[in-house]
């Protein structure tokens, strides 16, 4: 009897055990993410926090030479290659542990974005968490400026604009109305 009911009691917690292995953790790392994000955003006080008009004046006076800050695209290598803001620095948001070798004055007006908001953010964050005081976050990104009829560049093609596009960024050939090359580093096909 008493093997029995150790055998049951094993049997027991096994299958117990078991479930909470294989228990959905989706509603708990989503709402985790979203407390996450809400974190990484309260660092912007809304003054620095720029829309894509806001960045253009920003981006011009800098170009002018008329303010000083480091203007970063956070996007991966290949989406920076394939167009990019003429003038501004490049550090891929998985580098950005590299900032304050590059960045050595901690009130540098450092000014980040990526593709559309996420990456800004969660790299602002890390980077008042490394102690820089003037972080500000381009929150409309490299799609922001597009919609709004600002160009790119790149080594091959020199300055273009993105003129015709589908919901995904998909520039449409206008006589096929085929893609003609995707602005995103991970393609749908």
């Amino acid at each position: 009897m008493k093997k029995l009911f150790i055998y049951v009691f094993s049997m027991v917690f096994v299958l117990t055990a078991a479930g909470f292995a294989f228990a959905d953790d989706s509603a708990m790392l989503k709402a985790n993410e979203e407390k996450a994000w809400e974190n990484a955003t309260k660092v912007f006080p809304v003054e620095r926090q720029l829309d894509v008009q806001g960045f253009k004046d920003l981006y011009d006076k800098v170009m002018a030479g008329q303010e000083d800050a480091y203007l970063v695209d956070l996007r991966t290598h290949p989406e920076f290659y394939a167009g990019h803001i003429a003038g501004t620095d490049h550090i891929h948001a998985g580098h950005m542990y590299t900032f304050p070798k590059i960045i050595t004055n901690k009130d540098a007006k450092i000014v980040v974005w990526c593709r559309t908001h996420k990456r800004g953010a969660y790299v602002g964050e890390r980077l008042t968490q490394y102690g820089y005081t003037n972080v500000w976050w381009y929150k409309d990104g490299i799609l922001g400026w597009i919609k709004a009829g600002y160009p790119l560049c790149n080594q091959f093609m020199g300055q273009f604009k993105v003129t015709g596009y589908d919901k995904n960024f998909t520039e449409i050939d206008k006589e096929t109305q085929k893609p003609l090359y995707h602005i995103r580093e991970f393609h749908p096909f």
